[in-house]
Formats: structure tokens, sequence, C-alpha cells
């Protein structure tokens, strides 16, 4: 009797369990709902292409943010080209060379952890204050995209270390049971079959890059032009949102407010949707 008495009781918590997993899965997926909907039944009837590629100035009728999407551009672009080599082969001498358990790979793991804990609004006081004013390069895209770059470096790490983890060791064994040297063996056989994970890795910290405000308009800038090399201020569609929302005096710009928003709401579905499609068709060539 008492044996059965328990099957029970362990069948109602298992039943309970998984009911409290899927309402808080249903839960999460409404948030997510409400959020999209709200942002883009207001504010996609006001993005048109003249919006997205005319020029925008304070004082008048001009409101396009074709600036902000060329200085995103821009910033994304430079941040990447920073940080993803430097993750990148951070991550294979974490995997492929350093000895496990050293103090030095405990000291570089620290760091790594350290990096990814500090607050976005810490990296851009020390962007304003290392790059902007000690380095001289004054609130320019390249200030903001080396702070950025610090910012999404841990993702880049952590993310492509487990891609690389992930390769099975029978594949380093039969590169070097071939005569292969292990740089040759990493180039042509381990990164190859952990690019899944490292595109992943890159959308990822794009969204991150495109999602950021507090660092980037400590560092870059909110100038709103289009910047003609990367020592010029800019403006990026998160901070534009920003300062919209601090001149929210007529119904021009809260349309202008919810048309921007709307436009980074649809970028970030886009690299999410991007991030499962890539990675699914490099498990498909992997297999």
């Amino acid at each position: 009797m008492t044996q059965v008495s328990n099957k029970q009781s362990r069948v109602f918590k298992d039943k309970a369990a998984l009911a409290g997993v899927w309402a808080s899965a249903a839960l999460t997926i409404v948030f997510l709902l409400w959020v999209v909907w709200h942002i883009l039944s207001n504010g996609l009837s006001h993005v048109s292409w003249e919006f997205i590629t005319s020029s925008y100035t304070r004082i008048g009728e001009a409101s396009g943010i074709w600036a902000m999407i060329v200085s995103t551009v821009y910033m994304v672009g430079l941040s990447l080209g920073i940080a993803a080599p430097l993750g990148i082969m951070t991550a294979i001498y974490l995997t492929e060379y350093a000895k496990p358990g050293s103090k030095l790979v405990e000291v570089i793991r620290f760091c790594i952890e350290s990096l990814a804990g500090i607050p976005s609004i810490v990296y851009g006081l020390f962007g304003m204050t290392f790059f902007v004013t000690v380095l001289g390069l004054g609130f320019s895209i390249l200030a903001g995209a080396l702070t950025l770059s610090m910012l999404i470096l841990p993702v880049i790490i952590r993310t492509t270390e487990e891609a690389l983890m992930a390769v099975p060791m029978s594949y380093r064994e039969g590169g070097y049971a071939l005569g292969s040297s292990k740089i040759y063996t990493i180039w042509r056989l381990i990164l190859p079959n952990a690019l899944p994970g490292i595109v992943t890795s890159i959308i990822l910290s794009t969204g991150r890059v495109i999602g950021e405000s507090a660092p980037v308009f400590l560092t870059a800038g909110m100038v709103t032009q289009i910047p003609e090399s990367v020592l010029d201020s800019g403006r990026t569609l998160t901070v534009h949102l920003y300062k919209l929302t601090q001149e929210l005096f007529t119904q021009h710009e809260w349309d202008q407010a919810y048309a921007t928003a709307t436009i980074l709401i649809v970028l970030v579905l886009v690299l999410n949707l991007a991030t499962k499609i890539i990675a699914a068709r490099f498990d498909k060539h992997s297999h």
C-alpha cells in the first residue's frame, strides 16, 4: 500500500513539474509576442522606404534613419573585426594548446568570466576615459567599436570554446595519425566542424552590438550624419531611439520612436532566424 501511494506521489510530482515547465515556456512566448506585437502595431505603419533612406534633422521635417543605419553597420563590422579574431584564437588556445588546470588557464578563465559580468555602462565609462580621452580618439566609431569589442569578447570566446570541445577527439587523433601538424589539423579538421558554433557566436555578438546604447553613447557620440571614416562620430539606431525617447513632445516624434524600434525588432528577429538557419545548414553538411 505504501509503495502504491509513493508511486502515485511521484507521478503527481512529475506531472506538476511538467506543467510548471510548460507554463513557464508558454509565459515566455506570451511576453515575446506581446512586446513584438506592441512595437510592430504602433511602428510598422510609419516605416517606409523614405524613412529608411532619408536623413535626419532635429529641426525640420527630415526624420529618416539612413545615417544611423550606416553608423550601426560600421559599428558592427569594426567591432566584430576586432573581437572575432581575438576571441576565436583565444578559444583555440584554451581548448587545443593550454594545459587543463594550469594557473594560466585559470587566470584567463577568471578574466573572461569577469568581463562577461561587468555592466555595459561600466564599459562605456572605461571607453570614454581610455579610448576617447587617453588615446585621443575622441567620440568616434573606432572608440565605440573598441569598447564594444571588449563587451562581446567573452561571448565569442565561450561559444567558440564549446564548439571546439564538441568536435570528437577522433578527428584530432586521425589527423595526427596521418602525420598532419597540429595547426594543420586545427585549421582543416577542427575549425570546419566547429564552424556552426563559431558562426552562432558571431551572429549573437552582432545582436549584442546592435542592442547596446550606453557604451556607444559614451564613446561614439550621437552625430546624425553619415561618418566619413572610423574617426568620425556617429549615432547608432539604439542611441537614436534613446534620444528620441528623451524628446517625445509631439505625435510625430512618438511615431519616429516606434518606427525605429520596429526596425530594431525586425533586425533582432532576422538575426536570430539566421542563426537557426545557418546552424541547421552546417549541421546537415557536417553529417
